[in-house]
């Protein structure tokens, strides 16, 4: 069975599907470069927060000319390992993007779980879809930049050069698209407009101890994200 065969194919175990239905967790979602990650950090500086650290099969890479850490930004696992997990069910979730492996372990969640603490973690549409077929009581939260032009700037910080940046942008761009359009189909996501960091880490700080209930604060935000879909639409 092919790597690609064995995450279509995917399930956990009973006793995972109970863990997740047990436990407090919020997921953060959001186009490349719209804030999560650091939306992520300011929440686990907080009280009551435990990082979900997923487990990828891609090479660390540099981040504002930051060499990515094992075991801070990701667990970075050989493709032989990711199969391993697999074949032992020690994924909650597993997806395979652009070739490479993503996927977060049950001892992640259970270890939050025993602490009493909220697991947090950022993910993918595709993710929080696995998630919310294991327990409609995860809450899931995507982060907006304010603009298109303020995504494609933060986004090419990123990027050692502006030649690299081109090179990855029609990848990039085609992902955002596939992940607002999800995002914006289904009823199940708060919508946070990343414009000023402490604002940001607040709302989603309430977001996550409300637990997954909306109300018409979520409007405003839900429009910005048809613009911006829009707005990258319009630029191919």
């Amino acid at each position: 069975m092919t790597l690609e065969q064995m995450i279509t194919v995917y399930e956990p175990t009973p006793e995972t599907v109970e863990l997740v239905q047990n436990s407090n967790i919020t997921l953060l979602v959001g186009i490349s470069g719209a804030g999560k990650d650091t939306i992520k950090k300011k929440l686990l500086e907080k009280d009551g927060y435990s990082d979900i650290t997923s487990h990828t099969t891609r090479p660390p890479r540099m981040n504002n000319n930051v060499l990515e850490q094992d075991g801070q930004e990701y667990h970075f696992i050989s493709v032989e390992t990711a199969q391993d997990m697999l074949v032992q069910k020690a994924f909650i979730e597993a997806k395979l993007v652009h070739g490479t492996v993503y996927g977060t372990s049950t001892d992640e969640v259970r270890r939050a779980h025993d602490q009493q603490k909220i697991a947090v973690t950022d993910i993918d549409v595709q993710g929080v879809d696995e998630y919310k077929q294991l327990s409609q009581d995860v809450i899931a939260i995507f982060i907006l930049p304010p603009s298109f032009e303020i995504w494609r700037q933060r986004l090419m910080q990123r990027y050692e050069s502006a030649e690299v940046f081109d090179e990855e942008w029609p990848k990039r761009r085609t992902s955002a698209v596939q992940e607002l359009q999800q995002a914006l189909s289904v009823p199940y996501y708060h919508f946070i407009i990343n414009d000023e960091l402490a604002r940001s880490v607040q709302i989603a700080d309430e977001i996550a101890h409300q637990g997954d209930l909306f109300n018409r604060k979520d409007d405003e935000a839900r429009l910005v994200a048809r613009d911006l879909l829009e707005d990258i639409l319009a630029h191919s």
